[in-house]
């Protein structure tokens, strides 16, 4: 039996209870964190916990009843609280982003390797049956190489969303909606697709002057072998619209599920390739449905790589490269320049202080309120 902490009781963190809640025979929640001890108590008799409640993480760093960190707090703070729970010899599971600089990166998977203990970075959406077996079927290659890739990372925010405390500025939320909302898309698509050798990208913010940071971007990969991806990350789409979509040199796949395969006319025109449509759609339906989908699937998987001694699906490093991407939107919107990568320790956007000192204010945020009265929220992720 595993024990769990959950650090900061947020939004985000009904997710993470609800999934450990499912696995009784293998885990239980034992404590929660909150600088607002009140929510964290909140939630506990909401929930019908059995757990101790304290207002800071340190207060738990020398338990020894405690295996496994749920990190839900805001991005700033993943840093610090990930870093001090693997030095005290916890597993930790940290929200997306998984930090607020490369630096800060280095740093949490350097704790992990050094005191062996597994760092999971969450990217729930990996966990979902359609991108799943989207994954596979393009590990297939039967689409031939990808030549075009679309990511359309589409939601939907009003004004007061940026009024939460910690929302809206570089500082302490770390970006806009590329770094929180298009980190789910961006995640899948570097882990399908690789990472490309450049982006060029432009950032703005339409909608929301109570924030420092971007409500939309769009961003253009190019690979080494010339292919091309575009990124839109946004919250000013009606409809949260979210869909990945690879087009290779045979035929076109994409989540929400969708199959196209052409050949050439004497002319050069497209006819369809009904067999290789056939092909591919056989794959696809033959690949089973996950047991369990989203963050509940991901918990699977942390919970089985630390009973089981495995790996887990999305580590340190994993989480590390999604940020690498992002930070590159970030420093070649700020700088109008396209930006080679990998990015190195030389990148004036590798620290939070360089962010900070370089990266695009849109507007001062001048609204800060401490909670809403409602935790609801969308997560996305419905690729049907």
């Amino acid at each position: 039996m595993l024990n769990i902490a959950i650090i900061g009781t947020g939004a985000i963190a009904p997710a993470h209870m609800n999934a450990y809640l499912n696995f009784p025979e293998r885990c239980n929640i034992v404590a929660l964190c909150d600088v607002f001890p009140e929510k964290a108590k909140k939630l506990k008799e909401q929930l019908h916990l059995a757990v101790d409640v304290v207002d800071n993480h340190k207060a738990l760093l020398d338990r020894t009843d405690i295996d496994l960190v749920s990190v839900c707090t805001p991005p700033y703070t993943h840093a610090e609280i990930a870093i001090d729970f693997l030095r005290a010899g916890k597993h930790v599971l940290v929200e997306k982003p998984m930090a607020s600089s490369l630096k800060e990166c280095d740093a949490m998977n350097q704790a992990a390797h050094k005191h062996r203990k597994i760092l999971s970075v969450v990217a729930q959406n990996r966990f979902t049956t359609p991108m799943m077996k989207l994954k596979k079927v393009l590990d297939t290659k039967l689409m031939g190489p990808i030549v075009h890739t679309q990511v359309d990372s589409y939601w939907w925010r009003g004004h007061s969303y940026y009024d939460l405390w910690w929302r809206g500025t570089w500082e302490k939320e770390g970006g806009g909606c590329t770094l929180n909302h298009a980190v789910h898309h961006i995640d899948l698509f570097q882990w399908m697709n690789g990472m490309p050798a450049e982006i060029t990208a432009i950032t703005s913010n339409t909608s929301h002057d109570n924030a420092e940071v971007e409500d939309i971007s769009i961003a253009i990969g190019k690979y080494e072998n010339g292919s091309l991806a575009q990124i839109t990350s946004s919250v000013v789409h009606h409809g949260e619209e979210q869909q990945l979509i690879f087009q290779g040199e045979n035929a076109r796949v994409s989540a929400p599920w969708k199959l196209k395969a052409s050949r050439s006319k004497e002319n050069g025109f497209p006819e369809d390739d009904k067999t290789l449509e056939a092909e591919i759609q056989k794959v696809y339906e033959q690949l089973p449905k996950l047991k369990y989908e989203g963050h509940t699937g991901q918990i699977d998987n942390v919970l089985t790589a630390i009973e089981e001694n495995k790996p887990v699906l999305i580590d340190g490093e994993q989480g590390r490269q999604t940020l690498e991407l992002i930070t590159a939107i970030y420093q070649s919107s700020s700088l109008g320049k396209t930006i080679q990568l990998p990015l190195e320790e030389d990148s004036p956007f590798y620290t939070r202080v360089g962010i900070l000192k370089n990266v695009t204010h849109f507007y001062e945020k001048t609204t800060a309120i401490e909670n809403f009265n409602s935790n609801e929220i969308t997560t996305g992720g419905k690729y049907e």
